[in-house]
């Protein structure tokens, strides 16, 4: 380990950094850890964007037609009163805009997960907006799409997840919490920080792994894609715009390429570069929600510049 690095991880553990893992072309080529054997770990918010893909391979695979599907077309809506379920389709619970009443950062939160029945406690929530139009970040709409999942396939996202994604990624353990059989949407994962990057190394290489197509380049695209500006002003710039539960940062935000990544509370990051061909996970201990721009000057002032 050379002098640079060493001053450079002084500084991630001042900074609360756990972890950092930076892989070029599929090849790795740096990784660091707070502790000398990294355990489980819970990735947060990171949860929705492996969802984002189950959902993709779902449609895929023809147990959902499309995106534009509104809920009302299944069993679920009928878990609650939502008189807005033939309104609110499937994209709009992706890219965080099925405008019921939630508000600002995920507030309900806790009171989504002490619910008995958390489906119909979001299915009981007023339309606040017209379904398309405002963003409001929101796990409510994540775990109904969870829910899809359960209902579309017979099991839950984690068990579809782990026979078309997570064993063929060769994920080395992982954790997902559920309620009445279903995973929860919006976080509830933990993986260890080579599995995140693996995860990550699948978009990067769009959808192919070890010879096999596990996700369709089509939905990689579309879920990649910036759909709303949802949080890009947001200061420090921890968020970005949003996709399908993936967010984006343009290079005219980030200063150096196009990118898109999952984030989780606290500063969980699976940033990807498609052009730079460049993936890197940086997970961070949980403390104030803006201090999650550790992560992110680990990211754009160490890694980034070194490798692209």
């Amino acid at each position: 380990m050379n002098n640079i690095q060493a001053i450079r991880h002084t500084l991630w553990r001042e900074w609360g950094i756990t972890s950092v893992i930076v892989m070029k072309a599929n090849a790795s080529m740096e990784e660091w850890h707070a502790e000398e054997e990294e355990a489980l770990h819970p990735i947060y918010s990171c949860t929705k964007s492996v969802l984002s893909a189950l959902i993709g391979i779902a449609i895929d695979e023809g147990l959902i037609g499309s995106v534009t599907q509104p809920l009302s077309d299944f069993r679920l809506a009928d878990s609650g009163n939502a008189s807005w379920s033939g309104k609110v389709t499937i994209e709009h619970l992706l890219t965080m805009t099925p405008g019921f009443r939630w508000p600002d950062f995920d507030k309900p939160y806790r009171a989504l997960r002490a619910a008995a029945d958390p489906v119909r406690f979001v299915l009981e929530q007023p339309l606040a907006h017209v379904p398309g139009e405002a963003f409001t970040y929101n796990s409510g709409a994540s775990h109904l799409l969870s829910a899809l999942i359960s209902e579309v396939t017979g099991t839950t996202a984690m068990l579809y997840g782990k026979a078309r994604l997570f064993e063929p990624l060769g994920f080395s353990a992982l954790v997902w919490s559920e309620k009445n059989g279903i995973s929860e949407g919006g976080t509830g994962m933990s993986l260890r920080s080579r599995d995140m990057a693996l995860f990550g190394a699948l978009y990067m290489n769009k959808g192919q792994w070890g010879g096999r197509r596990l996700l369709s380049e089509r939905w990689i695209e579309a879920s990649t894609t910036m759909r709303h500006k949802g949080l890009l002003h947001y200061k420090p710039p921890i968020y970005g715009g949003y996709g399908y539960h993936w967010w984006c940062s343009p290079s005219a935000s980030n200063g150096f390429a196009d990118a898109y990544f999952a984030f989780g509370h606290g500063g969980q990051y699976i940033m990807v570069m498609p052009d730079q061909e460049l993936v890197v996970v940086v997970r961070k201990k949980v403390t104030r929600r803006n201090d999650a721009v550790y992560s992110r000057k680990v990211i754009f002032e160490h890694i980034v510049p070194a490798f692209i």
